[in-house]
């Protein structure tokens, strides 16, 4: 690798590095093909801030390892890793999707993106601490997966507190929709497939802000171990579109989150 005197390092621009924290340290220099397979080498040591620190990262490595000719197979193949390591069988998926985006967006402008960064994060720490992966965050919703139900409610409920406790701008009524189903959805190179996916989406859609809604299977496995003052109210049978079957949903219920909402959304009376 070049050899670089600390006097030398220190003159180059932020731009030679890969990632500049938010103290300024710069990480993973990237100034020459030296430096880019030693920065590859190096990635999954490095501590990011969060992941979307490590996405962008991740993206001023590739295109230097494109500028100077490197084809990164083995760096690629490690950041495929993860996803391999999602838990098979039968799983609990959980949905956050945010109510009101297009609204919030017009009235945030430029502040919208950072609203949504605190969104992430506050969902990320609960998944986190709950034991739970994230497989997907696109726009507005993050999708999630749990080995066990309780765990995934445990996680859902300390998402709307923490939602509740946020600090937004504007003095704005910021409020996230959470769905959650169990079921074996096949495991892929790409994430997981099946109707279970499906059917835990549908069911996060037809939550409204504020809310926790599961399915019959997630009420099964987390009835015999609610916590103290976790309820769970039964919303009758509801049909999706592209659904098969009717599904049984239910409503979280704890003393200090919300507790009235309006019927299902997206979704009509099975009878």
């Amino acid at each position: 690798m070049a050899s670089l005197t600390a006097k030398e390092r220190a003159a180059l621009p932020d731009s030679a590095f890969a990632y500049v924290d938010s103290s300024g340290h710069r990480r993973l220099p990237i100034h020459d093909a030296a430096h880019v397979r030693n920065a590859l080498a190096r990635f999954g040591q490095v501590a990011f801030e969060d992941d979307g620190a490590r996405d962008r990262a991740r993206i001023r490595l590739l295109r230097a390892a494109q500028k100077h000719g490197i084809m990164p197979i083995g760096f690629l193949s490690a950041q495929l890793q993860p996803q391999l390591k999602l838990p098979k069988g039968t799983v609990t998926l959980l949905l956050a999707d945010l109510e009101g985006s297009t609204e919030l967006l017009s009235r945030l402008e430029d502040g919208y993106a950072s609203l949504l960064a605190e969104i992430r994060r506050l969902v990320r720490a609960a998944v986190r601490r709950a034991g739970g992966r994230e497989i997907d965050a696109r726009g507005d919703e993050v999708f999630v997966v749990f080995e066990r139900a309780p765990a995934a409610l445990e996680a859902a409920i300390a998402i709307q507190r923490a939602m509740r406790d946020g600090a937004w701008p504007d003095a704005a009524d910021v409020r996230l929709r959470i769905g959650m189903h169990r079921g074996r959805p096949a495991l892929t190179e790409t994430g997981y497939v099946g109707v279970a996916v499906h059917a835990a989406a549908r069911i996060g859609f037809a939550a409204h802000g504020g809310q926790i809604v599961l399915s019959a299977a997630v009420r099964s496995a987390v009835i015999d171990s609610l916590a103290d003052g976790i309820g769970l109210t039964d919303l009758g049978a509801w049909r999706f579109r592209g659904l098969p079957e009717p599904m049984g949903l239910f409503q979280a219920q704890a003393p200090d989150l919300l507790s009235d909402f309006p019927a299902p959304r997206s979704a009509v009376p099975a009878t």
